[in-house]
């Protein structure tokens, strides 16, 4: 009897029943953009863990940096005993980070860890408390990450009292009707009747919403968070969590906006697969933070800190931020078709940025009623025929192709075919 026959019953004794499940299958191993199941079935990768393996599963480099850091040390926490990974690590982040200012980092564990010590050091170095975030963000599932994330379910329903003084305003969606405009008429009278400026220590912002929905801020909204962000003495703080490590066609979102965050958090791709999250920012600004005021017992582990160096070199050697330009390219131009296509009726609205591409489903292109049964039905049918689809979206109405960098185009056209062949499988079966 294989492993997975009986994977559902030792998954229902063994683990929370929250916890979802999108695949019903166990991976045997992955390769690049491939993974295949114990029974040897194959899949092609449009998820890559959640942003994670940019530079592709097992990357050769990534692999051999941390074989090789295995044989000298696993863990001895830096901040009682220094290593030159870390150290190194953070000296290169402060310089691809994007600011023409000094800046300092440190390493920590996960992307909610990484924002939760934004926070800190916003409060630390403003004197103030409050935080304005925006509707559809995610920010991760602790306290403080949890409470500035803008979806209600499944991330916030039933875990409050959240933290107080975070504060929300509609994030610029324009297929749902939501403009720059009206964002920023909204932070204006959230500062007019809801909190002072004076008393904000940071606004916190997705450059490209993930979880959201791939809605993508504009240059001209971010320099004018920047100027309202200069006029009340408030910190910018740049989730770059999903966003950054050459997955828009830059290495980071930001360097696409003509302006630079105060605080940048950092994580996913960083690692090439290991865990390891951080947090750059004007050095100014993090020296403001107390003496042991920061700190964790595994992060920066130097298995990490290996693989993210290797990962650096390697997005920049290969030109991975030139490829995921050109892998967005071909994933928008056949969701563009899509769209156009009048037998379908479904594809409502394509958005993204680089190789952060995203289709919304619609019931029909008049009314724009989110289609989220249709979204499960189309992920359903193509794990069956071998791809790995991600959704989001606050309807749960989008589908987001977030491949491998390193993807051959053969295989990332071969995924659109699957795909576009699902989507023909669930409108048969929804219709």
């Amino acid at each position: 009897m294989s492993q997975a026959s009986n994977f559902g019953e030792r998954r229902a004794l063994a683990i929370p029943a929250s916890l979802t499940q999108h695949l019903h299958m166990m991976i045997d191993r992955a390769e690049n953009a491939e993974y295949w199941d114990e029974a040897g079935k194959r899949y092609i990768d449009f998820g890559a863990g959640i942003a994670v393996a940019n530079t592709g599963h097992r990357h050769p480099d990534v692999v051999a940096a941390v074989k090789q850091q295995l044989d000298r040390f696993t863990h001895v926490s830096f901040q009682t005993t220094p290593y030159e990974g870390y150290l190194a690590l953070c000296e290169r982040l402060n310089v691809l980070v994007p600011g023409d200012f000094a800046k300092k980092s440190f390493l920590v564990n996960t992307g909610a860890e990484a924002n939760e010590n934004a926070v800190k050091i916003a409060r630390a170095a403003t004197g103030r408390s409050a935080f304005v975030a925006f509707s559809g963000a995610f920010h991760g599932r602790t306290l403080m990450a949890m409470s500035l994330t803008g979806k209600t379910v499944p991330y916030k329903a039933g875990f409050g009292p959240l933290v107080p003084e975070v504060y929300h305003v509609p994030f610029p969606t324009p297929y749902r009707g939501v403009s720059e405009a009206d964002s920023l008429s909204a932070l204006e009278s959230l500062f007019r009747a809801e909190v002072d400026p004076g008393r904000v220590a940071g606004i916190i912002v997705e450059p490209v919403q993930g979880e959201g929905g791939f809605n993508p801020a504009s240059p001209a909204l971010m320099k004018q968070l920047r100027a309202l962000c200069d006029q009340h003495g408030i910190l910018l703080i740049a989730d770059e969590i999903q966003t950054g490590f050459a997955r828009t066609g830059r290495m980071f979102a930001m360097e696409h906006m003509g302006v630079a965050a105060d605080i940048v958090t950092l994580a996913k791709g960083l690692g090439g697969g290991l865990p390891i999250a951080a947090v750059t920012g004007r050095a100014e600004v993090l020296d403001k933070v107390p003496v042991g005021g920061l700190g964790s017992t595994f992060a920066g582990n130097p298995l990490s800190c290996a693989a993210a160096l290797a990962v650096i070199e390697v997005l920049q050697r290969e030109k991975l931020a030139d490829r995921a330009a050109e892998v967005g390219a071909r994933v928008t131009q056949r969701f563009r078709r899509w769209v156009d296509d009048t037998r379908l009726g479904c594809v409502g609205d394509v958005r993204g940025l680089g190789a952060m591409v995203a289709a919304e489903f619609v019931h029909d292109t008049q009314s724009r009623k989110p289609w989220p049964e249709l979204v499960k039905a189309v992920t359903r049918h193509a794990a069956r025929r071998g791809l790995v689809l991600l959704t989001c979206g606050v309807h749960g109405n989008v589908i987001r192709v977030l491949a491998p960098l390193t993807i051959p185009f053969e295989q990332l056209e071969e995924g659109l075919d699957i795909f576009e062949a699902s989507l023909q499988d669930a409108l048969a079966e929804m219709r």
